[in-house]
Formats: structure tokens, sequence, C-alpha cells
């Protein structure tokens, strides 16, 4: 993932950041109190960064336990 799209709207107290990934389309929202924006940013990141591996799937043999 080398470029994230961020998307910021505020809602009184609240800040809300949603994340894309331009590549795969596939995109994350997170909520969080607007007095710390950058903490909501990174959030949002980790949280597509997360959904992006997932979706990926864990690497054939490598983990523990049995692939079903």
């Amino acid at each position: 993932m080398s470029e994230v799209l961020l998307e910021y709207h505020r809602q009184g107290a609240y800040l809300k950041v949603i994340a894309v990934d331009p590549d795969t389309g596939e995109e994350v929202s997170t909520l969080g109190p607007a007095s710390d924006p950058e903490a909501v940013k990174r959030l949002a990141i980790l949280k597509l960064r997360n959904k992006l591996a997932v979706l990926k799937g864990p690497p054939p043999g490598g983990g523990k336990g049995i692939i079903v």
C-alpha cells in the first residue's frame, strides 16, 4: 500500500476519517475526537492496512495450525 486517500468529516465534537486504498477500492472509517485528528488519521490507516492484510490471507504453510 503505497498511497492512501483520506476523507475528513467533522460532526460536532467528533471527527470521521475515511481511508481508501486506490488500488483495491477497499475503505474503512474511523470516528474519534476532533481534538486529536492525527490519532484518528493513524487509526484509520492502521485499520485499512489490517483489512488489506486479512483480505490477502495468511501465507501458505507459514502459520501454525491446520489449513482447512
